[in-house]
């Protein structure tokens, strides 16, 4: 089968490798889409955590099974996605309950080899029924899930005034789970075209663009002095997150989704004063999974709203760099494999 293998940052190749064979406790599948997100951007750029090379990248996935072993409930042929977080099952986060941040973790794409390629055999315990979503409706339930696993952390309930930092993907599903939780939700951004996404495709309640707006006393504006009682980071940007907690509400939390490499740098007395709460987001469980699908279903999140470009897998390699320029506005680019 062809793989694409990001070799060492910056560069891909398209490689020959064995297909997988069926192994006890495994599915195998027929990957379909395959969604890029953030993390496969900053593997190729060289600044993404929890990473080495070469691997094969890719966990935003859909596809079809060809064959299964303990796999109850599914049938060769279904469409399915997966929870590309692979657990042990026996830490003390499993045990918790929270596979999702396991010890031992192995997230497709990242600590291992991921789905740019026509075959992939995963955990059957990972597997999610499809329902009867598209193949591009399910390569995109992870990322959302992403975001409904934030606002869960955060325990957004109706009268939170939310500000997402980052209209990316991560943070316009962030935002759309936000508002389905019944929070008021504040989008901001420095770039013009995304924010206007914002407001024109997921209805988001205000926007701010940091470049051109004072953003604090936006916030006190609109929130009438209250400050945002949740916020969320979903841009991974150190400056960013060092500022934002200067926009949180006395007695609000602080959630960061977004992932860097450096120290954050906290005031001690800003923060204490307020009581605030800070807390990580990391990666998403079956349960977030599960809403993400049945919003979908009931027509709260519309997902291919979030796909501007799409390629062939052939065509992956020559126009991977190209998504990495705001210019070209890419919010979501699918790959499909015939």
């Amino acid at each position: 089968m062809e793989t694409l293998v990001c070799t060492t940052p910056g560069h891909f190749a398209y490689q020959q490798a064995e297909k997988p064979v069926l192994t006890p406790g495994h599915t195998i599948l027929k990957i379909k889409r395959i969604g890029i997100c953030g993390t496969d951007l900053h593997a190729f750029e060289g600044t993404q955590p929890f990473f080495n090379y070469p691997r094969i990248l890719g966990h935003e996935l859909a596809g079809e099974i060809v064959s299964l072993d303990n796999a109850p409930g599914f049938e060769i042929g279904e469409a399915v996605t997966f929870v590309p977080y692979f657990n042990c099952g026996k830490c003390v986060a499993c045990r918790a309950g929270k596979p999702n941040c396991c010890t031992n973790i192995q997230v497709s794409g990242v600590h291992i080899d991921g789905g740019m390629a026509e075959y992939i055999s995963v955990p059957s315990y990972s597997l999610v029924h499809g329902d009867g979503l598209s193949f591009d409706e399910l390569a995109l339930v992870e990322p959302l899930a992403i975001g409904a696993h934030g606002v869960r952390r955060a325990d957004i309930k109706p009268g939170d005034v939310v500000l997402v930092v980052g209209a990316g993907p991560i943070g316009l599903g962030t935002m759309e789970f936000a508002r389905i939780a019944g929070a008021t939700v504040i989008a901001l951004d420095i770039n013009d075209s995304r924010l206007a996404f914002c407001r024109g495709r997921i209805h988001v309640d205000h926007t701010i663009n940091a470049l051109t707006e004072n953003v604090t006393e936006r916030l006190h504006e609109l929130t009438k002095g209250d400050m945002p009682t949740v916020v969320i980071d979903a841009t991974g940007n150190l400056r960013a997150i060092n500022t934002g907690f200067s926009y949180l509400a006395h007695g609000g939390r602080y959630i960061l989704i977004g992932l860097q490499k450096g120290d954050i740098n906290i005031n001690h007395p800003e923060f204490h004063k307020r009581e605030a709460t800070l807390m990580s987001s990391r990666n998403a469980t079956r349960q977030d999974f599960e809403h993400v699908i049945d919003s979908m279903k009931k027509g709260l999140v519309k997902p291919t709203t979030y796909i501007t470009h799409r390629v062939q897998f052939d065509e992956v390699m020559d126009q991977f760099e190209s998504w990495l320029d705001p210019q070209n506005g890419v919010i979501k680019a699918m790959v499909a494999i015939s």
